[in-house]
């Protein structure tokens, strides 16, 4: 007989201190390759597809994610294509446990005591045999009615993870008594904790029964279980999305699974168990973890996309549009993109979210555009702007389609560099094959689609007093953004 798991994945992080790769609009999780031929995304679909045996299912996947995300997480999923999903978009941004707490809510719907499995999108496991292993482990403690969370053995000090300090005898059934959390400590303590064999890093990962998440909310927080229950009582559905509702999710003050539930051990009202998960983890919190889990050459260094360096040691360089070249340096991280460069301390690279919040202060576009922004039909990256002209790479998927709309302040000038475009402007409709272009006028109605199984590349310039994003009405679109 099978034993079913429900997959809960929250992919709905910013994922700021991988900036300026890491963008709000397209955090760490959704970039194409990041880290190997997938997204972080991606691969955590893929690990837990191979959980699959026949004792085991892995039942329809649930995730909870925002608006801005969610046209990313469908595209990617078709891209593996996986069809059985739920996909649960927050009103707004509340941290872990309400979006938990609505992933529960959906899950006991088909099976009120279903194992859900709650991963993030973002981590990276080598050893995926032992993570199959752990897993395993965990869903004979949980289906005991305990609360698992996975922890995962140190190999450094470091006081950006939280820590679980556990009992130093092992269960027959493979898992560990949790003493106490510890989140994030001091550089001093870390280190201690490091030399005691019964301290391990908090993964983030948890295996348990749904009433043991109600209940426990029930107890500490049903402020927050009274709101996020109305919110997902009154969801409304659109297409692949649930839509909890905004009047009373809006209410909930937000708060991290751990600091809301399990940092109240030991006055829970379950058993919190710890199982060993030592699968060559990084959660990429930092890009001197990135490093860390990376390949590196003769000299200690990591480089990605076009480097060159002399006498250049213990470092990281990463390019995605220029060369970056570099002398004499130890201990450093470069990253470039189109649009802005990092370069920090390796040690100190985990303060990248610092520079991030002082852009924000300044309201500074780096912070939330990507230079390639991704759309639900395709992608753009804008290839120069001026006072009165814009300039943009415009690529469209094949079968995909932009809304039909008009633009009140600008004209628009299009070019076919690869494959066929579909052009319907005014009424009228034609297609355009490669060095073939057209005139979009001011204030006209037009469509853009890809009519063919090949990508579409146009070159897109616009002119005129107002060059906005918002500068879009639209009067039919596919992907219900009207």
């Amino acid at each position: 007989m099978q034993q079913k798991i429900t997959p809960v994945i929250i992919c709905g992080g910013s994922g700021t201190r991988l900036w300026p790769m890491s963008r709000s609009q397209a955090p760490k999780q959704f970039l194409e390759k990041l880290y190997g031929s997938f997204s972080l995304f991606q691969l955590t679909i893929k690990r837990l597809i191979n959980l699959n045996t026949e004792y085991l299912k892995i039942s329809e996947f649930i995730l909870v994610t925002n608006e801005e995300y969610r046209f990313l997480v469908v595209r990617q999923l078709e891209e593996m294509s996986i069809s059985s999903f739920k996909i649960i978009l927050e009103p707004t941004a509340k941290n872990t446990a309400p979006a938990l707490t609505l992933a529960a809510l959906e899950a006991q719907i088909d099976d009120p005591e279903t194992l859900l499995l709650c991963l993030p999108a973002d981590h990276v496991i080598k050893n995926e045999s032992s993570f199959a292993e752990s897993v395993n482990k965990g869903l004979k403690v949980g289906l005991l009615n305990s609360f698992v969370i996975f922890g995962i053995p140190p190999d450094r000090a470091d006081a950006g993870f939280g820590y679980i300090e556990h009992s130093t005898d092992q269960s027959t059934i493979g898992n560990y008594n949790v003493i106490k959390f510890v989140e994030k400590p001091s550089l001093d303590k870390a280190e201690a904790y490091v030399l005691q064999s019964n301290f391990k890093w908090n993964s983030g990962m948890f295996l348990f029964k749904a009433k043991l998440w109600f209940d426990a909310l029930s107890k500490f927080k049903p402020d927050i279980l009274d709101l996020t229950t109305k919110s997902f009582n009154a969801r409304t559905y659109d297409n692949f999305f649930i839509r909890p509702s905004e009047e009373y999710f809006n209410q909930i003050v937000g708060e991290s699974i751990d600091h809301a539930i399990l940092e109240q051990h030991p006055n829970l009202p379950f058993n919190l168990s710890m199982v060993l998960m030592d699968a060559d983890w990084s959660d990429l919190g930092s890009w001197q973890s990135f490093w860390a889990i990376s390949e590196k050459n003769i000299n200690n260094n990591v480089f990605v996309g076009d480097v060159v360096s002399i006498d250049t040691t213990n470092s990281l360089a990463v390019s995605t549009s220029r060369l970056i070249s570099l002398v004499g340096l130890d201990d450093l991280v470069v990253v470039e993109t189109s649009d802005a460069i990092l370069i920090t301390s390796m040690k100190k690279s985990q303060n990248v979210k610092d520079i991030v919040n002082l852009l924000s202060l300044n309201s500074r576009p780096e912070v939330n555009t990507n230079p390639k922004t991704i759309r639900p039909w395709g992608w753009f990256d804008i290839v120069d702007i001026g006072d009165t002209f814009k300039v943009k790479r415009i690529g469209v998927s094949p079968g995909a389609s932009l809304s039909l709309q008009k633009h009140n302040h600008r004209a628009e000038h299009w070019v076919v560099v690869k494959g066929l475009a579909k052009i319907e402007c005014d009424g009228e409709v034609k297609e355009l094959n490669r060095n073939e272009s057209t005139f979009i006028p001011k204030g006209k109605l037009h469509r853009l689609s890809n009519p063919t199984s090949e990508p579409l590349v146009i070159i897109e310039i616009q002119s005129g007093d107002y060059l906005g994003e918002d500068d879009i009405e639209r009067f039919d679109d596919i992907y219900g953004r009207i």
